[in-house]
């Protein structure tokens, strides 16, 4: 059900009316305690047992970075954590996804598109090689996803800011259905969120829609910009009491807060100052005392604000209207281009009777290359055979019509390559290797194990 869901759905409230003696069972994979409650009251189950499994993933990582330049972070991550796995990458729009994807191949990268605009014949081919070959990146809109089952998806990469937890989670949980590791990253900035606001208002849904989408996006960018552990923020969301989990961005680099009080009184007086008519990136020149054509063609380099903010860079005030937006203080106004205006809530800021905290930006280091999931457990020799034992796989998956983890999963192929089978009875005694599978395929892996390349 929810606030976004086709009419349809919503139109399912008539069964118990037209059918009330026919047992009924509503069933969903995300839902916030708001969306259960609706769930129950629309098929009138008032009386039904609910049932609530957990919605930890505890094998995905969550990562959130700051937006500089998005596809050139990605290219990063996937160059320094997933190199030749599969993953999904989400874009917002259908052009942004054709241009990442053949930016990507550019790169090295095996990347194919996917989204409702393409002609049925070519989405269908892609989204069955993304199915059946390893080491595919499909780059899709949310069109991408419904019925998609590999279980050895090594990531899932958001270029664009999902509009609600809901969708962000139904979208990572995509990675790692096999329960090896998997990676949740996600790059975003403040044009998202003004791009995400400018969608809800205009909209031309009722106001209660819109209050409730504002609701979710709020709450998706508290789990952006915390400074704790992600993953408790997340299934907090859900209804489910979590302890940190050690796995998240936040847990293994906590990030650092300041007192920014006193850099968001200047922002906001910058805002008044200048009119409150306009974006972020004018009110940022004038902060650092930028005198553009723009600043001089209306006087902001005669403001009492302009040159304030000269010991902060272009990127930690960028990052601070963000977080001020973020925190309701500021507002975007879309019917105004995008203006920023000032929420009442910042009225006690500029009076001194509230503080500020915020998280610190740091920009990342690229690391050395690593490995994660079955691979990053093997030696250098058994490495070799893995990746050995993988290129026969998509050979048979090929030959045969078939995704590859149908063949063997990921998980049995590294069991071969640390084990070195030198026979059909050791090969026999590896989990994944059924009687079926050792008659097919047995030869052939004993075959490989033996090699010394």
């Amino acid at each position: 059900m929810g606030h976004d869901f086709r009419p349809e759905y919503l139109g399912l409230s008539v069964l118990h009316e037209r059918w009330p003696a026919v047992p009924r069972i509503a069933l969903t994979a995300t839902a916030d305690p708001l969306t259960r409650q609706e769930i129950v009251e629309r098929l009138a189950l008032h009386d039904a047992r609910v049932f609530v499994s957990s919605f930890d993933r505890p094998n995905i990582r969550y990562t959130i970075v700051d937006k500089a330049d998005g596809r050139a972070q990605l290219l990063a991550f996937v160059r320094e954590s997933h190199v030749g796995e599969a993953g999904i990458v989400y874009c917002l729009s259908r052009r942004k996804v054709d241009e990442t994807a053949a930016w990507l191949v550019t790169k090295g990268i095996d990347a194919i598109p996917y989204h409702a605009g393409m002609e049925t014949s070519e989405r269908t081919a892609n989204q069955m090689r993304f199915q059946r070959d390893d080491g595919v990146v499909v780059v899709a809109t949310i069109a991408f996803g419904m019925g998609i089952d590999k279980p050895d998806v090594r990531f899932v990469a958001h270029l664009d800011l999902p509009k609600s937890i809901e969708g962000y989670y139904q979208e990572t949980g995509r990675a790692g259905r096999d329960g090896l590791p998997a990676d949740a990253w996600m790059a975003y900035g403040l044009a998202d969120v003004v791009q995400q606001r400018r969608l809800i208002e205009q909209s031309e849904a009722n106001d209660e829609f819109k209050r409730v989408s504002s609701a979710k996006l709020d709450a998706l960018l508290g789990l952006a910009e915390t400074a704790g552990c992600r993953r408790v923020r997340l299934l907090d969301y859900f209804g489910e009491a979590s302890a940190p989990c050690g796995n998240c961005d936040n847990c293994l680099a906590p990030p650092e807060t300041w007192d920014a009080t006193d850099a968001a009184r200047k922002a906001l007086s910058a805002i008044f100052r200048t009119g409150q008519r306009f974006g972020a990136s004018h009110v940022i020149d004038v902060l650092r005392g930028k005198g553009g054509d723009k600043v001089g063609r209306w006087e902001h380099d005669r403001l009492s604000v302009f040159g304030i903010g000269a010991d902060l860079d272009d990127a930690t005030w960028r990052s601070v209207f963000r977080q001020l937006v973020a925190q309701g203080l500021v507002r975007v106004d879309h019917e105004a281009h995008g203006a920023l205006k000032l929420a009442e809530t910042s009225r006690a800021v500029l009076r001194g009777d509230a503080t500020v905290s915020m998280r610190r930006t740091v920009a990342r280091v690229p690391k050395a290359p690593k490995l994660r999931g079955e691979a990053a457990s093997l030696d250098t020799g058994a490495r070799t055979l893995f990746d050995a034992l993988k290129a026969w796989r998509l050979e048979q998956a090929k030959v045969q019509g078939v995704p590859a983890y149908v063949i063997l999963h990921d998980r049995t192929l590294a069991a071969i390559a640390q084990a070195r089978p030198a026979s059909l009875a050791e090969l026999a005694h590896i989990g994944g290797i059924g009687a079926a599978k050792l008659d097919r395929y047995g030869a052939a892996i004993v075959a490989l194990a033996g090699w010394r390349g």
